[in-house]
């Protein structure tokens, strides 16, 4: 005997529905990954061609001048206690990109061991192709007192890009500078001050 199985007109449609339902969800998937795949792509290329067109170019920092005053003997007669007043010049070499400081603390180290206390310097703005002067007065120990003295000076911190009235997040700035003085035998009146400015190292 032989089965006849007779199906609905409706059973046949939702059936057919489903046949291309499966068909069009590899469609969908692959149109959604194309979608998602340019809108990335696109995104990578325009932050790629603002870099290219502006292309910061760090700050630059100079040592103006250093000078040592109040040089008193310290417990140690190898050694003094001094004041140290800083004047540190930043510039923007930037056409079309500000930066704003955040946070600059500056410091003195001697043969790689810090010899004053952090001094913070107000947060600021420069503009393109701007040039601030920085100073700051820090009290020094341990220096010594006999010989060339070579000290660096140390500024550390965080800047932002701003571009048009966008800006960006922050970025990590060490900037090292190297003021060679001469100094004794005997400990002299007046200030002692570096012969010449010098350029520091800025890393980002």
């Amino acid at each position: 005997m032989t089965q006849i199985e007779i199906r609905s007109p409706k059973y046949c449609a939702e059936k057919q529905a489903r046949f291309y339902d499966n068909l069009d969800k590899p469609r969908l998937y692959k149109k959604l990954f194309f979608a998602f795949s340019t809108l990335f792509t696109t995104l990578l290329s325009l932050i790629l061609l603002i870099y290219l067109l502006l292309h910061p170019t760090k700050p630059r920092f100079s040592l103006q001048q250093a000078q040592i005053y109040q040089l008193n003997l310290s417990t140690n007669p190898q050694l003094i206690n001094s004041s140290i007043q800083l004047t540190l010049v930043a510039t923007n070499p930037n056409t079309k990109v500000g930066i704003y400081y955040d946070g600059l603390q500056v410091y003195v180290a001697y043969k790689g061991q810090q010899i004053t206390l952090h001094s913070p310097l107000p947060p600021f703005y420069q503009g393109y192709q701007d040039t601030n002067l920085l100073t700051a007065s820090l009290m020094g120990t341990s220096i010594p007192s006999a010989g060339k003295l070579a000290i660096t000076v140390r500024a550390n911190g965080k800047i932002r890009w701003k571009v048009g009235t966008w800006v960006s997040g922050n970025y990590p700035i060490i900037v090292n500078c190297v003021a060679v003085m001469d100094f004794g035998p005997a400990i002299p009146t007046g200030p002692l001050s570096s012969k010449q400015g010098s350029q520091c190292s800025t890393s980002l």
